[in-house]
């Protein structure tokens, strides 16, 4: 038999466990916090404080490695004076966003993590929710 095939009643082989987000940290101030939770978002991790969508930790290749500050776009200059790492995201420009190879990314997203914790009001934005999809063969 070739070695390529399984063998027909073999169990199924184990897949790699997915790589654990190395920004995890920065959520860590939050946790404490009785209104916080987390959840997977297009392979990221999100925070919400009171149900509001405010931070979200991407550790993959650009533009998808930092920290997402969840916020509008009337208050980006506000929180760009204050923490001026901070850059519009090339793709949700919507969103404000502190690249994770920048020198001072630690010190940064410690304080944006606070000012989250502080329920600072230019950061946070109400989750969309989700549209129902159909269901297959449903009449219309």
């Amino acid at each position: 038999m070739p070695k390529d095939r399984p063998l027909p009643f073999a169990p199924p082989r184990r897949q790699a466990a997915a790589p654990r987000n190395s920004l995890l940290w920065i959520f860590e101030p939050l946790e404490r916090d009785a209104g916080y939770s987390s959840k997977r978002m297009f392979g990221c991790i999100a925070a919400y404080l009171d149900d509001l969508l405010c931070l979200v930790v991407a550790d993959r290749g650009d533009p998808w490695s930092g920290l997402l500050v969840c916020t509008s776009r009337d208050r980006h200059a506000a929180l760009i004076d204050d923490e001026p790492a901070l850059r519009p995201h090339t793709v949700l420009g919507k969103w404000l966003y502190l690249p994770q190879d920048h020198a001072e990314f630690e010190t940064a997203a410690a304080r944006l993590a606070e000012l989250a914790r502080a329920r600072d009001p230019r950061l946070g934005v109400a989750p969309q929710p989700r549209a129902r999809r159909a269901r297959r063969g449903a009449a219309a």
